[in-house]
């Protein structure tokens, strides 16, 4: 499905690189996504780390460069600081120049990307949701039921939508990646309780144990999540909801997704982490656009 869009795989290839990190904490752990430490040797690798857990990224998202690479795999310019680093540190550099030249390049970066980008249009019509249709606010969410990014990022866009329940909707929309074997299945099944409104606890349930997502496991959260057993199998085998999920994944590639998990706030694309503290201020803003600066 995605030959024809080589930028996406490479994103995805090197978050699936990633992954195995992605429950550990960017303060703690001796590897970082994205960033190749191969060749330094165990002090210069202490520098690195020390470095990349102190100095700030400057994409704009206030966080450290670290903590921006585990929080956000997809910032290119976390990834190019952090291979500054390293570069500088195999070429003998001391830590005191390296922060030098961190600093420098901040001060000649380009603009730093928009936190939310210009919006474009994404139908919403009969997907999974939650909140008021009428919310001021709606967040899109593309997302992958066996991504570890999106196992983390999930529960906290539930919790972000159930801080606003008057003014919040947050939509769900399938975007399974081709490497992921277990994805699609995961994505058809979680379609299928959404036809007896049961979407969200079984997408509770499918990310809760994204790593463990067997037929034989599928089964078994439906009927915790209280499906008509006989209406789900059904369902499955008529592979009725394939069309469902080609449709949305057409959707987010039209919209510019690139990988998962994507949000989109009143249709325009967040870049930054899926901490609901960063995330609270952005939609106060779109709830009270005249307090904007």
């Amino acid at each position: 499905m995605f030959t024809d869009n080589k930028g996406m795989r490479l994103v995805v290839l090197a978050l699936m690189l990633a992954s195995a990190l992605s429950a550990q904490s960017w303060q703690s752990a001796k590897d970082v996504p994205g960033v190749d430490l191969i060749g330094l040797n165990p002090d210069q690798r202490s520098a690195a780390l020390k470095i990349l857990r102190e100095e700030s990224c400057n994409c704009g998202c206030m966080m450290k460069i670290g903590e921006c690479r585990f929080k956000d795999p997809q910032c290119g310019y976390s990834r190019a600081l952090a291979a500054a680093v390293v570069k500088d540190l195999k070429a003998g550099k001391s830590i005191d120049s390296i922060r030098e030249m961190l600093v420098e390049r901040a001060k000649q970066a380009p603009a730093a990307r928009k936190v939310l980008e210009d919006p474009v249009p994404i139908p919403t019509a009969g997907d999974p949701s939650r909140g008021p249709a009428n919310a001021k606010v709606t967040i899109v969410e593309f997302s992958d039921f066996q991504c570890p990014y999106c196992s983390l990022a999930a529960p906290k866009m539930v919790a972000l939508a159930n801080a606003y329940p008057n003014n919040v909707r947050l939509v769900f929309k399938q975007f399974p990646l081709d490497m992921h074997s277990r994805a699609r299945s995961a994505a058809r099944a979680s379609l299928a309780a959404h036809a007896q409104g049961k979407f969200w606890p079984m997408h509770d349930r499918l990310f809760a144990n994204f790593r463990h997502l067997t037929d034989e496991n599928i089964l078994k959260f439906a009927g915790e999540s209280g499906l008509d057993m006989a209406k789900f199998k059904a369902d499955l085998a008529s592979n009725k909801f394939d069309t469902v999920v080609d449709r949305e994944v057409e959707q987010g590639l039209q919209a510019g997704v690139m990988g998962t998990p994507t949000i989109f706030i009143n249709g325009k694309r967040y870049n930054g982490a899926t901490e609901p503290e960063i995330l609270k201020p952005i939609i106060e803003a779109e709830l009270h656009p005249a307090r904007k600066k």
